[in-house]
């Protein structure tokens, strides 16, 4: 269940009634979750958003939608709203939205991908960069895909030793190396071309 403060509800009630569309209610979802990068995203939802899997939580005067898929993310949520003298902040806690940091006893597999997603893939982001994991061999080799900025960047294999194998072995002990799957002369919008790293 989502609980919504008075304040919260108030605050919905008026955005909606500022709308005047017949229908209208507040639309809830989670944006990648179950992963470190976790979050809520919140819009209007019209009737013809709508396909009826939602789930409805009745306000007064409106309602609030909660896409079906984010739902075991999302149950035990609470929403608060904030007023001050300069407008309001508005506060969503969902303790299940990121989902739960990898035990001891979880595979290799697991381990790697929650470091790549809370550690690696937030530090590549700012060069508009990522990576995906695509195996872990059984001796121990993590294979990477490079996306994004990283994809054909003269830096990657600075990036693959310095940064992501290092992070990868101090994190996952069973981790005993990494390897590039990645096409990098089919990138097109490498963070710095393979020919200017290779002047510098």
């Amino acid at each position: 269940m989502i609980s919504l403060s008075a304040a919260a509800q108030e605050h919905f009630r008026k955005l909606v009634e500022q709308q005047e569309t017949p229908g209208l209610g507040i639309g809830l979802r989670a944006i990648e979750p179950g992963t470190p990068r976790g979050d809520c995203q919140l819009e209007f939802s019209e009737p013809s958003d709508r396909d009826g899997s939602e789930w409805e939580v009745e306000c007064e005067g409106y309602s609030l939608f909660v896409d079906a898929a984010s739902v075991p993310f999302l149950d035990g949520a609470t929403i608060d709203y904030d007023r001050s003298p300069t407008g309001g902040q508005l506060t969503i806690r969902a303790p299940a939205l990121r989902g739960a940091v990898p035990g001891e006893d979880a595979s290799v597999v697991e381990r790697v991908r929650y470091v790549i997603e809370s550690e690696i893939n937030p530090q590549l982001a700012s060069h508009g960069g990522r990576v995906s994991l695509r195996e872990v061999t059984a001796e121990g080799v993590v294979v990477l895909q490079f996306g994004g900025g990283c994809h054909g960047c003269g830096m990657v294999d600075a990036t693959l030793r310095g940064g992501v194998e290092r992070t990868l072995k101090q994190r996952v002990p069973e981790v005993t190396g990494v390897a590039d799957a990645t096409d990098h002369a089919s990138g097109t919008h490498p963070y710095m071309r393979r020919e200017a790293a290779a002047r510098g």
